[in-house]
Formats: C-alpha cells, sequence, structure tokens
C-alpha cells in the first residue's frame, strides 16, 4: 500500500499499524542493532513510485525501517514523504546483480544499489527477521 505521510492524520498512522505493528520497543532495536536503513540509492521503479519520483530532479533516495510484521519503504518526492507498507507475507527481496537489491509487494517493486557493506549488511539483517516473525499460518495473520 502506498501511502502519503507527510501529514499527521491518525487513521494513517492507524492503517500503517495495523499492516505492519507498532514501531519496534527500544529493547527490540538494542537486540538488531538499530532497525532503520543506511540511505539507499533507488536505480528502479515500479510505474506508480515512478511517476511520483520525476516531479523533481533530485538523487532518489529511500529508507527502510523494519517493524513487527512487516516494513516501511520512505522516500521524498516534491516536498511530500511516502511510505511503501509491505507486511512480510507479501514482502520479496531479490538480490539482482552483486551491487542492487529488489524490494516487492504486489505490483510496487523498488530496486536499491548496494554499493557500500552497511547496505548488504541491512539486508541480511533484514531477511533473518523476516524469517524468525513472519506468519507461519494464516491465523496469525
Amino acid at each position: 500500500m502506498l501511502l502519503n505521510i507527510s501529514y499527521n492524520k491518525p487513521e494513517i498512522k492507524e492503517k500503517i499499524d495495523r499492516e505492519v505493528g507498532k514501531t519496534l520497543t527500544l529493547r527490540d532495536r538494542f537486540k538488531l542493532k538499530g532497525s532503520g536503513s543506511p540511505r539507499l540509492i533507488i536505480t528502479s521503479v515500479s510505474i506508480d513510485i515512478h511517476n511520483l519520483l520525476v516531479l523533481d530532479n533530485n538523487t532518489n533516495t529511500c529508507n527502510i525501517e523494519i517493524r513487527p510484521k512487516g516494513i516501511i519503504v520512505r522516500f521524498r518526492a516534491i516536498l511530500e514523504t511516502y511510505a511503501l507498507v509491505i507486511p512480510f507475507w507479501k514482502l520479496k527481496i531479490y538480490k539482482g546483480k552483486a551491487q542492487e537489491y529488489s524490494i516487492y509487494r504486489d505490483h510496487y517493486f523498488i530496486k536499491v544499489a548496494a554499493k557500500d557493506k552497511n547496505v548488504h549488511t541491512f539486508f541480511k539483517k533484514l531477511i533473518d527477521y523476516k524469517d524468525e516473525n513472519a506468519p507461519t499460518r494464516i491465523d496469525d495473520l
């Protein structure tokens, strides 16, 4: 689900919390050694996201936040902030060339460059966390 999160609207916050859970506790973030990614350079996106990113001439970057039941990919276009909310059961991650990761949810995708060791470390942490916390049965959703 692609949302504009520029404004503090309680109904959008509730929708995000229902989909991927509330922010990790301080203890969980400490155990993970952080729940956020470094700044990721976007190399390719689906058409819906592309239509937002072409509106300005800035370098297209994003970051990822790990939540208990999924992730949030945040990026900016013009003066607005957008979030691609992906629960673990819909999240697909592919490592393309050695220098790129692809993140998919339904018909949305974002490909990011992985030229830095920190990016590889974050995606390994994300995949391990997903494996530990993804629902195993339909009742867990």
